[in-house]
């Protein structure tokens, strides 16, 4: 028997996340006010942060099955600010907080200042819809 490889990992899925939450602050800085254009992207990062937080224990299993215990504890404290940061952001979009928003939107973006998107990304819009899903996953 061969071995399984899964092409789709939890790493890729992070970085292709945080790639389009920074398209998204993007996005977000270039709105000339807070109003219905605001939403989708100030959703988007929300729902990515969350699902971001959601791939770190997953990447951290492999380590701790190894008995790589302190990797897999530098791993989740380097990435908690993930989950907090979309919590922020939800309440704060959810309550149109435009103030708040803009604060937890470059928060994560000082986080991911490391992330560099080329001009001929791929990614398109993917905030397109968040707002109406935010409001669902309620």
């Amino acid at each position: 028997m061969s071995r399984i490889i899964n092409p789709d990992s939890a790493g890729k899925e992070r970085t292709r996340l945080s790639k389009c939450v920074v398209l998204a602050v993007r996005e977000l800085a270039h709105q000339t006010g807070p109003g219905a254009e605001s939403r989708d992207p100030a959703a988007f990062i929300a729902l990515a942060l969350a699902a971001i937080a959601g791939t770190i224990d997953v990447s951290v299993a492999a380590w701790e099955k190894r008995g790589y215990w302190v990797k897999a504890d530098r791993f989740r404290m380097d990435w908690a600010w993930a989950g907090q940061y979309a919590d922020k952001m939800r309440q704060a979009v959810l309550a149109e907080d435009w103030a708040s928003v803009a604060q937890a939107a470059a928060q994560a973006a000082q986080r991911l200042n490391r992330i560099t998107v080329p001009p001929g990304h791929r990614l398109g819009t993917p905030w397109v819809g968040a707002w109406k899903a935010l409001n669902s996953g309620q």
